[in-house]
């Protein structure tokens, strides 16, 4: 007779996401070990009894993992998934994590009531659901100039926030003292439980006719480990030790350790609003956005390259103040695009109205508030590293977004060509920038023969000025398409950020 599959039993909080993620986690281990079978076994634990108390205001680190970690070692389960940033401080004595999984999206997103724009418009005051002190300090800034300016400046309040998601997803649908105008919620998690069958039957009714907003990591990072998982075991089980380190990744885990790392510098309270998040980005390696109450200010962390002993930078600045600026007429393709791209604010005029259906993703925070301000709903932004580094952001189920050639992306008149390969669908150029007159070239071209380290925009601001720039000229420009366009004119550039990164890195 065959001997029976093994099987170990996960121990995991009896919460729809929790659940989600444990039989995700199972599947996974399933891919490794065709042979093995694993049993989930829920365990009740002081934060699923107390859904009350707002998070902000609770002094018990093991508050999501203390009855979890007692039925590991008194040997109830064999091995534990948790939400990473669920784990505070040192784990007990005789627990090893032994897996970091490949780490899921770490943004947070806004979900906002269906009726939101008329509020904003008749200035009526926003109740945003959120317990995560955090989440209150960075969310409310962030959406005083985010949200679109229809009456003013917005008036928001944050109130707490608890329960299961697809319940605080429903007070986005309620009336009265319970009713919210919008959840703060990790993109993780909406996708983890899209992504499970019963969470997506759980949360599919209650995404009905609301309004999202991803939030940019370099405005609102989030709490260290987020997106992340944890899976233990007892210390001592080198068997169901050897199955799980299949799951591990180690790039997400040593993401997850700067993040944790950034997040012990801050001081007392302040602890509690601080955000850092680490992002992947091919071209520039790791990059870690960190913010927080106790100095206000956003710090991007990343390996740049070694500053040159003696610089004098040409970042064109005053390029740009020399260019004429011009929008174009154009045409709405007849095929609709129900979602559409603006490589920059300067693509879509004021003049020029979308429609309140068309969900608007930009190139950044700059273009982002510009575009708001004209009272356009934005969904999203790529945090200035390009258009590459949304693709897997777009491509999230839970987003509902149109597949990438269903998309209309508007830029600059003559960069259509740097689409080409994108896959989106249609790609408009609505304005122009013609150069500067003549008598500001010269002086640019003056400035340009004097200048050791060049940060380019575009690839025509790079070919205006290519035949002056002296031989041992070092380039810079962003991640996105002008760091291919220069390249394939045969320019070597570094990458950077932002120009504002490359900026600091010169002073």
């Amino acid at each position: 007779m065959k001997s029976p599959a093994p099987e170990l039993r996960l121990g995991t909080r009896g919460s729809m996401l929790a659940m989600a993620q444990s039989r995700q986690v199972a599947d996974a281990l399933a891919a490794f070990h065709p042979e093995l079978r694993v049993r989930l076994v829920p365990v009740i634990t002081r934060g699923d009894r107390d859904q009350t108390t707002p998070l902000a205001r609770v002094n018990d680190r093991d508050f999501f993992s203390a009855e979890i970690d007692t039925a590991l070692l008194t040997g109830r389960v064999d091995f534990t998934v948790h939400s990473r940033k669920d784990l505070e401080g040192s784990r007990p004595g005789g627990i090893a994590t032994v897996a970091i999984p490949a780490r899921a999206n770490p943004r947070d997103a806004v979900l906002f009531r269906p009726s939101v724009l008329d509020r904003l418009r008749r200035g009526e005051r926003l109740r945003i659901g959120t317990s995560s002190a955090r989440r209150a300090y960075h969310v409310a800034r962030f959406l005083e100039r985010a949200l679109p300016q229809l009456n003013g400046k917005p008036d928001l309040r944050c109130e707490p926030l608890r329960g299961p998601v697809d319940q605080r997803l429903h007070r986005l649908h309620e009336s009265g003292p319970d009713a919210l105008d919008g959840v703060v919620l990790a993109l993780a998690g909406l996708e983890r439980l899209w992504q499970d069958p019963d969470g997506r039957a759980a949360i599919e009714p209650r995404l009905e006719g609301i309004r999202r907003m991803v939030l940019p990591l370099s405005r609102c990072p989030t709490a260290p480990g987020q997106g992340a998982l944890a899976i233990e075991c007892r210390a001592d089980d080198a068997i169901t030790r050897a199955l799980l380190e299949s799951l591990h990744h180690p790039e997400t885990a040593a993401d997850v350790a700067a993040e944790y790392a950034a997040a012990s510098d801050p001081a007392g309270a302040a602890i509690a609003t601080f955000g850092a998040t680490a992002l992947r980005v091919p071209q520039l390696g790791r990059l870690l956005f960190a913010a927080g109450e106790q100095d206000g200010t956003q710090r991007l962390q990343w390996a740049a390259p070694g500053t040159p002993a003696s610089s004098r930078a040409w970042d064109g600045g005053q390029w740009h103040r020399a260019c004429q600026h011009r929008p174009l007429a154009w045409q709405t393709p007849e095929r609709g695009h129900r979602a559409v791209f603006v490589a920059h604010s300067r693509a879509l005029s004021p003049a020029r109205k979308l429609g309140d259906e068309q969900r608007v993703w930009v190139s950044g925070w700059q273009s982002w508030q510009r575009l708001s301000a004209g009272g356009l709903w934005i969904e999203g932004c790529a945090d200035g590293l390009g258009f590459d580094a949304l693709r897997t952001t777009l491509a999230l189920g839970v987003l509902q977004l149109p597949p990438l050639d269903e998309w209309l992306a508007l830029t600059r008149a003559g960069a259509e060509s740097t689409w080409q390969d994108s896959g989106v669908g249609c790609v408009l150029g609505t304005y122009t920038l013609r150069p500067p007159r003549p008598q500001a070239m010269e002086q640019l071209r003056r400035e340009a023969m004097q200048a050791t380290d060049f940060f380019w925009s575009s690839r025509d601001q790079y070919l205006a000025l290519r035949e002056c720039l002296p031989e041992a000229a070092r380039h810079a420009c962003g991640p996105g398409k002008t760091l291919s366009a220069l390249r394939e004119l045969g320019a070597q550039p570094r990458a950077f950020p932002s120009r504002e990164a490359w900026q600091e890195w010169l002073a």
